[in-house]
């Protein structure tokens, strides 16, 4: 059980290959974590791949 009242929260880490990988197994551990009100940023480690908006 997650209580929380606001702020971050929690953080992710992950390994891979490469980094690529490695932001897609942590986005795949966050899509395993839910709770009211959470958001969190998709754009992590894009720049260094040169995929950034």
């Amino acid at each position: 059980r997650i209580v929380t009242n606001g702020g971050r929260v929690l953080g992710v880490t992950s390994l891979g290959k490469d980094l690529a990988e490695a932001r897609q197994r942590a986005y795949g551990a966050m899509d395993k974590i839910r709770y009211d009100g959470m958001h969190y940023r998709r754009d992590i480690g894009l720049l260094s791949q040169g995929e950034a908006k």
